[in-house]
């Protein structure tokens, strides 16, 4: 099984990768296939409709606006928002497509993006059908599109088809593992650590330069959110009115730190700062980095920087092993369960998050293939269970805070991992196993459509 690091690891924007991300990008590969359509040059207008989770908490996940950006051409990781909001502005205003290669469309925002609140559709609790229309109202051309989470985008007919077994593989990768038992074996023969075998299987299709500036891009990307976040001030978007903390907090450590009044605990509470800034970010629409999942983008990016600020001994070299070795976890969890709150609560997201974040400090701490694998486990293990139940639809409560609590999980995690010798009683595999089971066993009011949990207890205020 191989799932590159790009995949695992995509720059894009806020709020959410299954509710914003992945609706623009599917908007956008409708567009392209109705250019290659012959029905294109009948149709008039473009129509979107969204099912299950992406109707329930599209709204507060802006998944209209998302949809809008995408046949307007916009994909995420190339948004440039000032041209995207006059372009917005443009569209409220004439309610018409010009797109090169299609012909003038219709397409109002407030009507064509349409929020169906009845059954999900088959193949994902994610689902949208986009839709061109000709003058009798009739389609010419409509697919279906499934967000399953981190960002991912399938056809209907991509969702059934069936999926690639390790034998496949085995020609195109020099390490396919599917599971992790296979990647300590393959470790074990190799006698290379998960980021190297991580890092030859992405040689594969580029060159291995090319790999190491694109992991280092990532990371610039995910420490300048964290900067970011520890500089802004003020209330989050969506009508909660959630206020900020990252800055305050970064501002009471950094006080602390030159008064050397630092209390014990202080290190939780700079992993915890470094994630709430990036979930700060996230909930306010900014650019920030899946991993693997924009609800989850914080925790991945925390250990790192806690990592290169606050171990002794630390490496800036081995930003690249971290960050491979976390991708290898999340492919595993990918692969065999589910990264989705909409599939799996956000045990998929927060919980694959820590795992992920677990393995690349084990690894960058000296943790054998074995610990590293142990200290994903223990992550995982204590996520078990965790609903996702956005208040609001929107990705703050509980969304912010759960970044923090899940990078101190993580660094915990590898701790007791590097303290051991990576001998343990409950494989990862079966800890993803069990978390699949739980996912399809949750009910669907917990599974981000703010239908149960924490978003129907609020205070009475």
């Amino acid at each position: 099984m191989f799932l590159s690091v790009f995949d695992v690891f995509k720059i894009g924007i806020g709020p959410s990768s299954s509710h914003t991300m992945g609706p623009m990008t599917a908007a956008v590969a409708f567009l392209d296939l109705l250019r290659q359509s012959a029905a294109s040059q009948r149709a008039v207008r473009i129509r979107a409709t969204l099912y299950g989770s992406l109707a329930f908490t599209g709204k507060g996940h802006a998944t209209d606006r998302a949809v809008t950006l995408g046949l307007l051409g916009w994909l995420p990781a190339d948004l440039d928002m000032e041209r995207a909001e006059a372009e917005l502005a443009d569209l409220r205003e004439t309610t018409t497509l010009r797109l090169p290669g299609l012909p003038s469309l219709a397409f109002d925002p407030a009507k064509d993006v349409i929020f169906d609140y009845g059954p999900p559709l088959p193949g994902h609790a994610n689902g949208m059908i986009l839709s061109a229309m000709d003058e009798t109202g009739d389609p010419v051309l409509s697919e279906t599109y499934y967000s399953i989470g981190g960002g991912f985008v399938v056809s209907a007919a991509e969702r059934n088809a069936p999926r690639q077994t390790a034998a496949d593989e085995v020609a195109d990768w020099p390490f396919p593992f599917e599971n992790a038992a296979a990647m300590l074996r393959m470790a074990d023969a190799s006698g290379l650590s998960i980021a190297e075998m991580k890092r030859r299987n992405e040689a594969v299709s580029r060159d291995e330069a090319d790999v190491e500036a694109g992991v280092a891009r990532i990371w610039s990307v995910m420490n300048g959110c964290i900067e970011r976040g520890l500089r802004q001030d003020g209330e989050l978007p969506g009508g909660l009115r959630v206020k900020r903390r990252a800055a305050h907090i970064h501002r009471q450590l950094m006080e602390e730190r030159k008064s050397n009044s630092i209390q014990p605990h202080a290190s939780s509470d700079w992993l915890s700062v470094y994630a709430m800034a990036v979930n700060e970010e996230n909930a306010a629409g900014g650019k920030v980095v899946t991993s693997p999942t924009n609800g989850a983008a914080g925790v991945v990016p925390s250990v790192l920087r806690y990592y290169l600020d606050h171990c002794l001994g630390t490496d800036p070299s081995k930003v690249s092993d971290f960050l491979l070795t976390a991708a290898a976890i999340g492919g595993l969890i990918k692969h065999n369960a589910s990264i989705s709150g909409a599939e799996a609560g956000c045990q998929g997201e927060v919980g694959s998050a820590a795992a992920m974040a677990a393995a690349g400090l084990c690894a960058v701490l000296g943790g054998t293939p074995q610990q590293v694998e142990n200290a994903a486990e223990i992550a995982l293990e204590h996520h078990l269970g965790m609903t996702c139940d956005p208040v609001g639809g929107l990705v703050q409560v509980p969304c912010i805070e759960r970044n923090g609590i899940g990078a101190t999980k993580a660094v915990a995690a590898a701790s007791l991992a590097l303290r051991g010798d990576g001998s343990h009683f409950m494989p990862l595999d079966n800890c993803i196993e069990a978390m699949r089971q739980t996912g399809e066993e949750m009910s669907t009011k917990f599974k981000e459509t703010s239908l149960g949990g924490l978003a129907v207890n609020l205070p009475e205020c």
